[in-house]
């Protein structure tokens, strides 16, 4: 839903702007600000048919349907204080959730007298962030209407207001500002994909990009390309990407420990994570190419969205591949050659410690790609498809160290075979990637400093350690 919003109502966004507040009357922002919302609602009107598919079918958005109208839940204590004002961190899929994992553990501990609130936009993202931070303090972030996002500000009183990477919505920004907090995104990023829009619509988000006090970038190329489509050089720091500090150590859990008592001693286990449409087909004919030479291989396999876990099993039915499902798995029942369908959601970063070999998705279909720290951080040997726009960075990073493979289509099987094979060259390539994830730790703590800069406080909680030299200090709120 809000790949569609943010690309139809980009071109909007030139009243939001302090700017143009001094500039022009009141009645022209206020007719700039109808406008905007007069587009929006007009793009939910004419994409309806689409959401409500997605629900019907998929079930998709209709949980917190209330929720993102503007229907603040009784669970966030509509009788607490409001004076003291709340961080609000906004987390849109499960990705960025678990990126701003740790930095949510050092706001608490830089401020604790500071409410902390987590908002999402999917419900993937939701589940794991009640699970983590509790009912009470989690809530689907509301669709960006004014009548929509009040009841919220009047709420929470933010104090201040932190994004995920880079989500621009104009009257969420407005509103903040309007309220008193101060606003920063961090790991920040324009990816292959959404740069070019934002580059050809750069003269009408410099106004709403103003709103934003802080941007903290993952890395030069996300600065200049920020500094590209308009965000002031000033404003602008380098602090690296947070997923190399979430991507370790993975939270252990119990499904973990159960596999590795299921498993027999000298099985092979390759796991596939996040897979999409089109890929498991892939990696089955490849299972069978390798069972020619090692019989005795197990796939792990995790689609990435939970609605096609029914497909996915579906699909290893009519292959006649003997498999399990993790919903209907017995801790007592033995697992051997096949595949281990993972039907769930939360437990796929600690099942890449079992890997003989990781397989990352999204990767081989034009997807983008995702996160590979998660292998990293357990030294197993990964690899990749051609398709990683969505973590060029990482994926750059990691190739240059010899520190992943990518595959093709055409030499999946052929690769990963070549792998099994040879235990030392597995073992290496495992160990480069743990090297390159422990080379860039840090930007947690330098996401830190800059946003306990920008909030004034003088006297940074010991471990905290300064952004690097040579870029912009953090400046004051938008005039």
């Amino acid at each position: 839903m809000r790949e569609v919003f943010t690309h139809h109502t980009i071109g909007a966004l030139e009243y939001a702007s302090p700017m143009h507040r001094k500039k022009r009357p009141a009645s022209s922002r206020g007719m700039m600000a109808r406008l905007y919302s007069a587009g929006l609602a007009t793009v939910l009107v004419f994409s309806s048919p689409y959401w409500i598919w997605k629900m019907l079918r998929h079930g998709k958005y209709r949980e917190g349907l209330r929720e993102r109208l503007g229907g603040v839940p009784q669970r966030l204590g509509l009788d607490r204080p409001r004076a003291t004002g709340c961080i609000w961190v906004h987390a849109v899929s499960v990705g960025e959730l678990l990126a701003v994992s740790g930095l949510v553990a050092e706001l608490q501990e830089c401020w604790p007298l500071r409410r902390i609130v987590i908002s999402t936009t999917t419900t993937t993202a939701q589940k794991l962030a009640r699970e983590r931070y509790g009912d009470a303090n989690v809530f689907f972030f509301p669709l960006d209407f004014i009548s929509a996002l009040r009841p919220y500000f009047e709420q929470l009183s933010p104090w201040l207001i932190i994004l995920a990477e880079t989500e621009i919505w104009p009257n969420h920004l407005r509103l903040g500002r309007q309220c008193g907090a101060r606003i920063a995104v961090v790991n920040a990023r324009l990816s292959d994909r959404s740069f070019p829009r934002y580059k050809f619509l750069s003269r009408l988000l410099r106004p709403a990009l103003a709103y934003v006090d802080l941007f903290l970038a993952q890395s030069e190329g996300d600065r200049q390309r920020l500094v590209s489509v308009g965000v002031p050089a000033q404003r602008v720091q380098v602090t690296g990407n947070l997923k190399f500090d979430a991507a370790g150590p993975a939270a252990a859990t119990p499904l973990a420990d159960e596999l590795r008592q299921a498993i027999p001693r000298g099985t092979r286990v390759i796991v596939c994570g996040s897979t999409m449409d089109g890929e498991e087909a892939l990696l089955l004919d490849a299972l069978r190419t390798i069972w020619a030479s090692f019989p005795n291989t197990l796939m792990v396999l995790a689609p990435r969205h939970p609605e096609r876990f029914e497909s996915v099993a579906a699909l290893l039915q009519s292959a006649s591949i003997k498999f399990w499902r993790r919903s209907l798995w017995r801790v007592s029942e033995p697992l051997s050659a096949g595949v281990f369908l993972l039907d769930s959601i939360g437990e796929l970063s600690s099942l890449y410690a079992l890997a003989t070999l990781a397989f990352v998705g999204g990767s081989l279909a034009p997807r983008g790609g995702h996160n590979i720290l998660e292998a990293a951080q357990f030294g197993v040997p990964i690899l990749i498809g051609p398709h990683t726009n969505n973590f060029r960075d990482i994926t750059r990073l990691f190739l240059q160290e010899k520190a992943a493979r990518v595959v093709t289509t055409a030499d999946l099987a052929k690769v990963m075979l070549e792998l099994l094979s040879d235990d030392q060259e597995r073992e290496q390539l495992g160990l480069r990637a743990r090297a390159v994830l422990d080379a860039q730790a840090g930007a947690t703590a330098r996401t830190m400093t800059a946003l306990s800069k920008l909030m004034g406080a003088p006297n940074l909680r010991p471990g905290l350690i300064p952004v690097a030299q040579g870029v912009g200090e953090p400046v004051g709120p938008a005039s």
